[in-house]
């Protein structure tokens, strides 16, 4: 071989050895690597992000935080009917006096003579007003709002005693003004549903607005009362019956139809956001959903969820614990699929809406697309030399 193909050669062996040395962080890359994203707790600007092994302890208590926000839990199961009186409902209010005594009768209030001449006096229906008062003769104003209808009768009877013989009293709702249930969103028809004695549930308001108008997999059922607000998946919602609660008067139900959707990205079948149902599916789905783990470049080891987590979700390894403006925790999970028994905890670990699934690329697919480079450019310099010769 002549001097100037040796040279030529060893020109190119050089080049290549100086492009290995230096291309490895300018080879194109679908994002960081596993040892990257390892030390980037370490990073200036890291903003308190906290890197947590996902293990079955830590999938476990995130499904235990999941459950305790259900509407049995949250809300409760009392099946006892309490309709109580407010502000604006019309009340009949009938009083039975055994004889001979007849306090009403006398009074020249509206009665008549019941059998073994006990004597009813029906009063005229009344509204109970601004204060929550309704009034009794000889009783004067009595507090109505906030009370049942049998407890109001109770009151009636202890006040009358001594001065009615032997009083029996009955309090009913004539119209039912604050009794009401509040249903609104993606229902057929936003409404205000009354309340009756049989004690109507969660899934009877959203019947009773026509029902949902979205597939019931993708709408979450969210109930309000007063300070406290619950949600659930409809679907679990009509699976579990646990969950389909008595309500009581002045609840909000609202049927929100919230697509929720994860994003994939890094070393998997395919690259994109996707949408799944309300009950939500768990990291083993997510993966399968995203084509799973390319064979080729993928790093077992470097499977990570990218996710704003409350911030009493776990007790967090990095210490102070930084949050967002609205009170998040950045968190990486970390699993490393090489484990067999990760693949059980897969299947308990529950993605969350917004959340985002990246799996890096394997260290060899980088130094295989460096000498990939390198090699496009020496192939055809050697080429050269030997068709020169």
């Amino acid at each position: 071989m002549s001097r100037l193909s040796y040279g030529a050669l060893w020109a190119t062996y050089v080049a290549g050895a100086v492009m290995l040395a230096g291309c490895a962080g300018a080879i194109p890359t679908s994002g960081p690597s596993r040892s990257q994203i390892d030390n980037v707790q370490a990073a200036p600007d890291a903003a308190g992000i906290q890197i947590v092994d996902l293990t079955d302890s830590v999938a476990r208590k995130l499904f235990a935080e999941r459950q305790s926000a259900d509407f049995a839990t949250t809300l409760g199961g009392n099946t006892e009917f309490r309709q109580q009186l407010g502000i604006g409902d019309l009340v009949d209010v009938s009083i039975w006096e055994a004889p001979p005594a007849t306090l009403f009768s006398a009074s020249g209030a509206e009665g008549k003579g019941i059998g073994a001449g006990s004597q009813v006096t029906a009063l005229p229906e009344q509204l109970v007003d601004g204060d929550g008062n309704i009034t009794v003769p000889f009783i004067g104003a009595l507090k109505a709002a906030g009370r049942t209808p049998s407890q109001l009768q109770r009151d009636i009877v202890g006040r009358l005693r001594g001065i009615a013989h032997d009083p029996q009293v009955l309090v009913r709702l004539a119209s039912n003004a604050t009794s009401y249930v509040t249903v609104v969103g993606d229902v057929a028809a936003n409404k205000r549903m009354p309340l009756s004695a049989r004690g109507e549930r969660v899934l009877d308001a959203i019947a009773f607005a026509g029902g949902a108008r979205e597939s019931v997999d993708k709408v979450t059922v969210q109930v309000t009362r007063g300070d406290v607000v619950a949600s659930l998946p409809m679907q679990a919602l009509i699976r579990d019956p646990r969950q389909n609660v008595p309500l009581h008067a002045g609840d909000v139900v609202t049927a929100v139809f919230q697509p929720y959707s994860f994003t994939v990205l890094g070393a998997t079948g395919k690259n994109q956001e996707v949408n799944f149902e309300a009950q939500g599916v768990s990291l083993a789905q997510a993966l399968a959903r995203a084509g799973g783990l390319e064979d080729s470049r993928s790093d077992v080891r470097g499977v990570f969820i990218f996710r704003f987590e409350d911030a009493s979700a776990l007790t967090w390894p990095t210490k102070p614990v930084r949050t967002t403006a609205d009170g998040k925790v950045p968190v990486i999970y970390r699993v490393d699929l090489r484990d067999a028994n990760s693949f059980f905890v897969a299947q308990n670990f529950m993605m969350d809406n917004k959340d985002l699934l990246y799996v890096s690329n394997a260290p060899v697919s980088e130094w295989q697309k460096v000498l990939n480079l390198f090699f496009s450019v020496a192939y055809p310099v050697v080429t050269g030399v030997q068709t020169f010769r």
